[in-house]
């Protein structure tokens, strides 16, 4: 889909610190934690919310209340009269949150519209589904969060398939796939200043008062000793547990507006979206998906991989970014250079928005320029989303 009168206002991209699950947002509703980090980052930015006319919200792991969708929001960030859709689509849910935003504006549907993701991979529920022809109407149980890793119902695989099955197609190594997991773990620790151009920290509310969450947490230290150690998750595989990601609880948003208004709201500087586009790709093969998303973007955008300046990838395992360089031909050290999902964890629905706000600070960083930000999903799928840059 190709984007013309669409753009976000300097500083109106952010995201919470991601913390590994069961850790420090594990008692905290998502929606909650939307809420919280919302308020707090329009207010910083001195955004005047009465500008905003409709929510797209993002949430894949239901919450207390979350029945109600984005109105369990709204009125909660000072917009009692806005509704909106609830998206949900995997891993996927950000680009389609951007997507869903950026019609509207587009359409001239709405001026100013939020775009706002958030889920909690802690402590989620175990579903009961009635079942009356089981001895006895034994209800089936499904655990939300764990239970869809180990099996695709349309290939019967697990996603660690998807990805042994991808480094076997292309003959990866273990060892090149602990060097690119090195790389990133770098790239993260080398940005740790520039994290707080698009970072809003976290009040959690307790007992004893409130806690502020100011930083990701519970990565472990990585080195290349350190990796070489690790045995494969699967036997006779290559992917450790050091090369994939770890589930994660999180928020990410951004404001969407047309390119006049987004001028005059960052003085002068914001991010053009210049496309949105979905891709599918071979059976029990996720990891491939993120090029035919990024390629269906960038020719909607009326680019090639060769216009782009900063990549960045919602790659939950090592194997998704070595397949994306050598298809495109995109060096991986120009890729994700704040870090990323394999580092910082996967809370899901805002993984995505997340990427898009560090693609904006390496652009802005760099003084402008195209990205692109790509990323699969469940069902052998992947989004993509190209901006740019005018600062």
């Amino acid at each position: 889909m190709k984007l013309s009168n669409v753009a976000i206002p300097t500083g109106l991209a952010w995201s919470s610190p991601f913390c590994r699950w069961q850790g420090a947002l594990a008692g905290m509703s998502s929606v909650d934690l939307a809420v919280d980090v919302t308020n707090r980052a329009l207010a910083a930015r001195g955004f005047d919310v009465t500008e905003i006319g409709h929510v797209a919200f993002g949430t894949t792991v239901p919450q207390p209340t979350s029945f109600y969708g984005v109105t369990t929001v709204t009125p909660r960030l000072g917009l009692a009269g806005v509704t909106g859709p609830t998206i949900a689509q995997a891993c996927a849910t950000s680009a389609a949150v951007v997507q869903a935003a950026a019609v509207q504006v587009e359409l001239d549907a709405h001026r100013t519209v939020l775009a706002l993701t958030t889920d909690r991979t802690s402590n989620g529920p175990l579903m009961v589904w009635s079942a009356q022809d089981t001895p006895g109407a034994a209800p089936r149980t499904e655990h939300w969060v764990l239970e869809p890793m180990t099996r695709d119902p349309n290939t019967n695989g697990s996603m660690l398939d998807t990805a042994e099955n991808v480094a076997a197609d292309e003959g990866y190594t273990r060892a090149e796939i602990d060097e690119v997991t090195l790389l990133r773990h770098e790239q993260y620790g080398a940005a740790r200043s520039g994290r707080r151009d698009y970072l809003v920290e976290v009040h959690v509310p307790g007992r004893r008062g409130r806690r502020v969450v100011a930083d990701d947490a519970g990565m472990h230290e990585t080195t290349a000793a350190g990796l070489a150690k690790l045995s494969p998750v699967r036997p006779g595989g290559v992917v450790t547990y050091g090369s994939q990601t770890h589930p994660g609880d999180g928020t990410a948003g951004l404001v969407l507006c047309t390119v006049d208004r987004a001028r005059e709201l960052g003085d002068g500087g914001m991010t053009r979206i210049l496309a949105v586009a979905f891709a599918r790709t071979d059976r029990a093969r996720m990891p491939k998906a993120p090029v035919p998303a990024a390629r269906a973007a960038l020719a909607d955008a009326g680019l090639d991989i060769s216009g782009i300046d900063v990549v960045t990838t919602h790659n939950p395992f090592a194997v998704n970014d070595i397949y994306f360089a050598r298809q495109t031909g995109f060096p991986l050290d120009r890729m994700n250079p704040y870090g990323c999902s394999l580092v910082y964890g996967h809370p899901q629905g805002p993984t995505g928005m997340r990427a898009v706000a560090e693609l904006i600070a390496a652009l802005r960083a760099r003084g402008g320029g195209r990205g692109l930000f790509t990323g699969c999903a469940a069902g052998d799928t992947a989004g993509a989303v190209v901006v740019e840059v005018t600062d």
